[in-house]
């Protein structure tokens, strides 16, 4: 009796309520990362940093304007509909990346993809993408064959290989001029797609400058000895040595260094593992003085970079690092083109992300801009050089970027 006369007062109650717009379906974009395995802690903080940016679009952030979406609610030309992320763990393994973007297409149904830091990883994920016509945009992976392949589905938003490759060519000229030696270069790097494909492109610079490279040392990815490296480089005695490791990899060198009582005079790492918040966490004191590429840096307080930071610090207790951010440039640019397509097919998104033509004034990361040329990749990717002093990277070059003086030779420990 109760029950029914429940029923009956809650019909008059419903009819007084004014009518509600059916909310808009929740639009869905899964995410590729390593959230466990050697490079866990580089995708639990990527998955950190794109939560932060699910939060900065789907609720009003109108202090972030004028970065896309975030002084609205959800995606405008959607009605308002929020994006959603389904994540995956690919392990660090390509089979596992692999397999993850079939699942995500056919059976959670996303509308893009994106990921997957390890290029050998986004190697084999995207294809499955562009098999299934999905986009795919990589904010992390710098392997130059990523945008060598004829794809129509695959954008980058992240400098690459060959980018990299200019930019210590033109640092290392910059510190020839201040009459340190830079004459004989070493190139240390694990022997998956990312590091042999970006040690290729250093070659490559070089060689394009008359310069030849003195020591190129190829290892297995995720060992647990590398002192004939570190023996073969103190035999070889190269001014610079560049690193194109993941993190387990970049501690365990700067570990060997000091055991074996090795400082190179100018140490360099492509990004990676030295960037990885656990590097400076486990062997900052190790490795002072080390020189690392970012397209992302705080900036001053009124910045866009500097609220995002201070934002993400909020959350996390730290500051954003180059992977992270990158990573988030890239969500940013595939959420943006969602909306500028008002709509969730394939085709619609695709056009819109080559269509994409964002100024820098519009970004995150220190680019340039966003464009993309045929191939996918983003023309106006940018970074700059960082040098570890103390606890945090710092910016050292260009000279017009850099918020403290340039230190060399590489200091290691105390």
């Amino acid at each position: 009796m109760s029950i029914t006369r429940r029923g009956i007062l809650a019909v008059p109650a419903l009819a007084a309520l004014p009518a509600m717009a059916e909310a808009a379906a929740p639009v869905r974009i899964g995410c590729i990362e390593p959230l466990t395995g050697n490079a866990g802690s580089a995708g639990q903080s990527i998955k950190q940093g794109i939560t932060l940016v699910l939060d900065i679009i789907n609720t009003p952030h109108p202090d972030l304007a004028p970065l896309p979406l975030a002084a609205t609610s959800g995606l405008p030309r959607l009605g308002g509909a929020k994006v959603e992320v389904i994540w995956a763990d690919n392990q660090g393994s390509p089979a596992v990346g692999q397999s993850d973007a079939l699942r995500l297409i056919t059976q959670d149904h996303v509308v893009a993809l994106c990921g997957a830091y390890q290029s050998s990883i986004t190697l084999t994920a995207s294809a499955v993408a562009e098999r299934y016509g999905i986009p795919f945009v990589a904010g992390e992976s710098v392997a130059a064959n990523l945008t060598q392949r004829g794809y129509k589905w695959f954008f980058r938003t992240t400098p690459y290989g060959p980018d990299f490759g200019k930019l210590y060519l033109d640092f290392l000229a910059y510190v020839a001029a201040t009459g340190l030696a830079v004459g004989k270069i070493a190139i240390v790097h694990e022997n998956t797609d990312y590091g042999t494909s970006v040690a290729g492109s250093i070659t490559e610079a070089a060689k394009a400058r008359g310069r030849t490279i003195a020591q190129t040392i190829s290892y297995n990815a995720n060992g647990t000895d590398v002192s004939p490296q570190v023996l073969a480089l103190k035999n070889g005695k190269p001014d610079v040595v560049i690193f194109v490791s993941y993190t387990s990899d970049s501690i365990l060198y700067m570990k060997t260094f000091h055991t074996l009582g090795y400082r190179p005079p100018i140490v360099i790492g492509d990004d990676s593992g030295f960037s990885d918040p656990a590097f400076p966490k486990a062997v900052g004191n190790l490795a002072q003085g080390a020189l690392n590429r970012s397209a992302f840096v705080p900036g001053k307080p009124d910045s866009i970079t500097y609220k995002i930071n201070a934002l993400f610090k909020q959350e996390t207790g730290r500051d954003l690092d180059d992977t992270t951010a990158r990573a988030m440039q890239g969500f940013f640019v595939l959420c943006d083109a969602i909306n500028r397509a008002g709509a969730t097919a394939p085709d619609a998104i695709r056009a819109a992300l080559a269509a994409t033509d964002l100024p820098a004034s519009r970004l995150m990361t220190g680019y340039k801009g966003v464009k993309f040329d045929s191939s996918g990749q983003n023309t106006l990717a940018y970074s700059l050089v960082i040098q570890l002093q103390g606890a945090a990277y710092v910016p050292v070059w260009p000279l017009a970027e850099a918020t403290a003086k340039l230190a060399l030779p590489f200091k290691g420990w105390t």
